[in-house]
């Protein structure tokens, strides 16, 4: 891993409970940017962890930032604005979508766009291995509230895998207010906006089996994150 103090690229990943994962996901990640010929960076966010995710990282080698258990949207926004690369993405540490798919999204970036998400739910995705049919059923109905109460016309605002350039990360990521479920779909309303582009980009990926989404749960917090979006852009919280 290079120590370049401006690198090109940050690879953000929260990381909550991930010892087992996160050491394959780590050397993965750094063995593609290895063979790149730019500058990079990894961040692993520990959010709170209760295992050995803290030393897995740094046995790694990559930058290691521990974050109180607030929420996966306080560990992405810890990292992002630590981030010192040009460009930052920020990363599931499942790896359900492959650290290669970040070559589509940049090269979306340096077609024009603002800012590139991964997409699971485009006719071109390539599901390799599905979610379970009730995950699934949740997300299309999660999406269709989206659409209608808070990001226009993406079809996947929770794909954990979206690359940003660094000069829209200190304005939007400051701007972010809520740390749970909906905290994607709150940073893509603020992108909208402030009037940025988003690309979204159909991409490979495979579900991970240890999910850590919970089907009740997560899915009353994101509700209730919809309405909390609505009042705090009417509030003119969102001024970037």
């Amino acid at each position: 891993m290079t120590e370049d103090r401006h690198p090109f690229l940050s690879v953000v990943i929260p990381a909550y409970n991930e010892e087992h994962r996160l050491g394959p996901t780590l050397t993965r990640v750094a063995e593609y940017l290895a063979g790149q010929s730019y500058e990079w960076e990894i961040v692993v966010v520990d959010n709170g962890s209760k295992d050995r995710t803290s030393e897995v990282a740094r046995g790694a080698g990559v930058k290691v930032i521990a974050e109180p258990r607030r929420g996966k949207g306080a560990a992405v926004r810890t990292g992002m604005l630590a981030a010192r690369g040009e460009y930052v993405l920020f990363s599931d540490a499942d790896l359900s979508t492959p650290i290669e798919e970040v070559d589509k999204l940049m090269g979306e970036l340096q077609a024009g766009a603002d800012v590139a998400i991964a997409s699971r739910g485009l006719p071109e995705s390539n599901l390799v291995k599905r979610q379970p049919w009730y995950r699934e059923l949740v997300g299309r109905a999660g999406n269709v509230l989206v659409r209608l109460t808070a990001v226009r016309g993406i079809a996947d605002t929770q794909c954990g895998f979206k690359l940003f350039p660094n000069r829209i990360v200190h304005r939007v990521f400051p701007a972010q207010r809520l740390t749970g479920a909906a905290f994607d779909v709150e940073v893509l309303f603020i992108v909208q906006h402030a009037g940025w582009k988003i690309a979204e980009v159909p991409v490979t990926w495979i579900d991970s089996p240890d999910t850590r989404f919970s089907r009740v749960r997560d899915s009353l917090d994101a509700l209730k994150d919809l309405v909390r979006i609505r009042i705090n852009w009417l509030r003119g919280r969102y001024r970037v």
